[in-house]
């Protein structure tokens, strides 16, 4: 019997975008990328996190071929995560799989006509780092700006921006 050829799988597919861990040590903040699967497998992007260990704050940035975002952050009991437009679950797997671990219900087809960005998860996920949740929630609604420079307005206010700059601007 002849085997049916399918799709590349979505996973097996690079994307553009970039993914980075921003680790803060004794004050001082680095980043390094992360592998190119984290963009499109959400649990890659987890493991790479959890095994940086680190005495402050480990934060993950996935900029998902210039459409959204996805901030991870591990926590002891978990991951703390945010999407910043949910409707990208729709297309995309990695936002499914944010949306997957947040029980939050995959936006509908008629939903996600004409809707603006609609971020999604713990928005306070940087308020101790100098992002309260109101801003972010502002940030990321900004349909004027794309996600890497959504990303680096982050980095700024939480003080890690030059270091995420060296390593995007790094063609590695």
């Amino acid at each position: 019997m002849q085997s049916v050829q399918r799709p590349a799988d979505v996973r097996e597919q690079a994307l553009p975008g970039y993914a980075v861990a921003a680790i803060r040590e004794d004050g001082l903040w680095r980043c390094l990328r992360l592998a190119p699967d984290a963009l499109v497998d959400l649990d890659t992007a987890i493991t790479e996190l959890r095994s940086l260990r680190s005495t402050g704050a480990v934060l993950g940035l996935l900029d998902v071929d210039d459409e959204f975002f996805v901030l991870l952050r591990p926590t002891p009991g978990g991951v703390a995560l945010m999407v910043s437009d949910a409707v990208a679950a729709l297309d995309y797997d990695v936002a499914a799989d944010v949306l997957d671990l947040l029980r939050v219900e995959l936006p509908s087809e008629e939903d996600a006509l004409d809707a603006p960005p609609w971020p999604e998860g713990d928005l306070g996920i940087l308020a101790d780092l100098g992002l309260p949740a109101d801003e972010l929630e502002v940030l990321a609604a900004e349909v004027e700006l794309y996600p890497d420079e959504q990303l680096a307005a982050i980095g700024r206010r939480c003080g890690f921006a030059d270091a995420l700059a060296e390593v995007v601007s790094d063609p590695r």
